[in-house]
Order: C-alpha cells, then structure tokens, then sequence
C-alpha cells in the first residue's frame, strides 16, 4: 500500500510539472502571437503627422512638404499628386521633418549642416534650431529647402558604379534605293554622373562617355556598263568614343583622366588611341549655361590605312609612317539652355603632339537639341575633324552633319 501511495504521489507531480511547462508554453506562444500587432499599433502611433499647406484663401491640402528651389515650393498631397507651389500663394505650411536651408547668395561648402524645424508663413521661412532662437528668411531669398536626410546623403553618399548615370542616345538613317544604293547610320550615346547629383552642392567628382559612330555604304554601278565592269562602292565608316573622370579640388578647379580611341576612313586613320592626365576650370557657370577649358599632357599613338601594294614588278607604293606621340590636348566645351528647353552646345578641342609637331589635329563640334515630345527631341549636329597628318592620299578635313532623334534618360 505504501509503495502504491508513493507511485501515485508520483504521477501527480509529474503532471503538475508537465501542467507548468505547458502553460508557459502557452503563454511565450500567445505573446509571440500579439508582438506583431502590438508593433503595428506602435508604428501608427508612432507615424509622423502629415504635413499641411494653408493656402491665402484658406483653402488647405495635406501631404509631404519635398522641397522648395527659389520661391516655390514642391508638395506632393496624396490627392492630387505632386504640385509646385508659389510661396506667395502659401499663408502657411506646417511640417514635422527638419530641413536645410540655403540662401541664394550663400557659399556653399562640403561642410555638414544642422537640419531644423521649418515654418513658411506669409512669404517668409522661418528656422528654429534646437537652441530656439528662430531665424526668418524672405522668400525671395531663398535658394533651396532640402530635408535632412537627402542632404547628407548627397553631400556625404558615394554611390557605386553603375548607379546615378544620366545622358540620352541618338539615332539617324538615311538609305536609298535606286540605280545606286546604300544607306547610312549614325548612332550616339552620351553619358555622364556627377557626385553629388544636386545642384546646390558643389561637385566632388564627374565622369562622362561619349560614343559616336557613323557607318555607311554607297554602290555605284557602271551605266552603261558593256563589258560588266564591277560596281563602284564609297565606304564611309567613322567611330569616335572617350572616357573623363574629373576629380575637384575646388568648386571649379579640377585634375582630370581620360583615354579617347578614334577610326576615320575618310582621313585614312585606321586607329587613334589616347591616355592622358590634365587639369581643368569651370570658367562660367550658371542655372542656364556653363563653360569649362581644360588641357592635359598624354601618349598618342596614331596606326594608318596603308594602300594595297601592286603585284611585282610593279613599283611599291609609299607608306604612311605609324606615329607614337607625346603631347598636349587643349579643348573647351559650352552648354546653354535656350528658351523652349532647347539645348545649345559647342565645344573645340586642339591636340598638338611635341615629339613630332607637324602632327597636330583639330575638332569642332556644335549641336541643337529641340524637344519634340516627353524625353524626345530632334538633334542637330555639325562635327568638323581635321587631322594634319593623314595617310597618304587621304584628304586632311573630315565634316559631318548629322541629323537624328535624342532620347533622355531624364
């Protein structure tokens, strides 16, 4: 009987221990079950208010306060999308994140500033830093209003490789279908990033690729053509592309790298490669139009078409010496916006070699970019290049005008 008691005393602590362990596990189970709803309810709690523009005829739209750039605000309100904003229609905005703001005649520096509290209010922006001594600025002298987030991730951000490039490519043909036949292709891609992206910090780096090709074929037979003699062909096949990456020292003083690679039948170079080191300076720079020089000292090396030598015992035919070069480029390059977003650019670049001066050559280049719809525009081009030492036979000057449809990537 005793042992009988002691086994089922037993029994009975076991459950009550196996009991515990269960509702514990209960327990751990149901709070793991309200943890995400509990987070969820702290989330909106914790949510910041949306920010309120009251308009002068008290009209009011709730929304994100972006930015502003001059006297204008940007807001985007969940009804109407994003809108841009004349300060003077504004008697007041609230908003609960803190911005940068920089003045129009500010000098701005790579130097980090303090985001704070903003209120625009009756064509005025007022900051109140957390020492609370609130400062006013007139709208009209307001150059931009960024949050603080964006500000020091573009003035401190490094993004990768392949990230923040802009540019647009170009497209022409012309083909033609009658007793003589060809057709002719131009194609051009233009691409270039700067860090940071924004207009109101200064640069630290800036990196452009350019590519041109312009490739075409003429057939030409003999009319009338008795004895069947071989149809005449005119080749026109001329590629130019380059590489700069721009480091800057100061806002406009910059040391520069770059490498160009040339071929132009019509000048009889087979191929043009060049890598070079220099320095440049942004001369002019405004909202509309800038203007930069810049001049490097590079290794050049120049390889030629050489003829098709005739059967002996015919005389060989001259050859066209290849050249290794060192030298100096010398080049400008000017950019306009013109009214109707037409875009106005120029540039001319002078590349003298030192070991052997008589090879020197020259480009000129001037374009017209007027948009046609959304990111579409027609482009106008007139590229000259002139080279002073080309293959025998070959004519010195080389002129295009080229004519095609630009897309923008932005």
């Amino acid at each position: 009987m005793k042992t009988y008691w002691k086994s089922e005393n037993a029994d009975r602590e076991h459950t009550r221990r196996h009991a515990k362990v269960l509702s514990k596990l209960i327990l751990v189970a149901c709070v793991a079950a309200l943890l995400p709803f509990s987070l969820r309810a702290q989330d909106r709690t914790a949510a910041p208010s949306a920010d309120v523009v009251v308009f002068n005829n008290g009209d009011q739209l709730t929304g994100k306060f972006e930015r502003a750039v001059g006297d204008s605000i940007l807001f985007k309100s969940d009804t109407i999308g994003e809108v841009t904003i004349p300060m003077s229609k504004v008697k007041e905005l609230k908003s609960s994140n803190n911005f940068v703001v920089l003045r129009k005649d500010e000098n701005v520096t790579r130097e980090p500033k303090q985001a704070e509290a903003i209120r625009v209010e009756n064509g005025a922006v007022t900051q109140t830093p957390p020492s609370g001594n609130a400062e006013t600025i007139p709208a009209k002298n307001v150059g931009y209003i960024v949050d603080g987030a964006t500000y020091n991730k573009e003035l401190n951000g490094n993004p990768g490789f392949f990230s923040g490039w802009d540019g647009s490519v170009t497209g022409g043909a012309t083909v033609l279908q009658s007793t003589s036949h060809g057709q002719t292709y131009t194609a051009a891609l233009g691409l270039f990033r700067d860090i940071p992206s924004v207009p109101y910090l200064p640069l630290r780096t800036r990196t452009t690729f350019n590519l041109l090709e312009t490739y075409g074929k003429l057939t030409q037979p003999v009319v009338p053509n008795p004895t069947n003699l071989p149809a005449a062909e005119a080749k026109t096949s001329i590629f130019h592309t380059d590489f700069e990456h721009d480091k800057y020292l100061t806002p406009r003083f910059y040391m520069l790298g770059g490498l160009s690679y040339d071929h132009n039948f019509s000048q009889g170079l087979n191929f043009q490669q060049i890598y070079g080191v220099g320095a440049g300076y942004t001369v002019l720079k405004t909202a509309v139009q800038q203007f930069d020089v810049k001049a490097d000292i590079h290794y050049e090396q120049q390889k030629f078409i050489q003829p098709v030598q005739p059967a002996p015992p015919a005389a060989l035919l001259p050859l066209t010496p290849d050249q290794n070069l060192v030298g100096s480029t010398f080049g400008e390059a000017y950019r306009r916006t013109l009214p109707g977003k037409i875009q106005f650019t120029h540039s001319g670049t002078y590349i003298q070699s030192w070991n052997n001066t008589d090879a020197w050559s020259a480009i000129g280049t001037v374009g017209l970019a007027l948009p046609v719809v959304h990111r579409f525009s027609l482009s106008l081009n007139l590229l000259d290049n002139y080279l002073n030492n080309p293959a025998l036979g070959f004519n010195k000057n080389s002129l295009q005008f080229v004519t095609g449809v630009t897309y923008s990537f932005h």
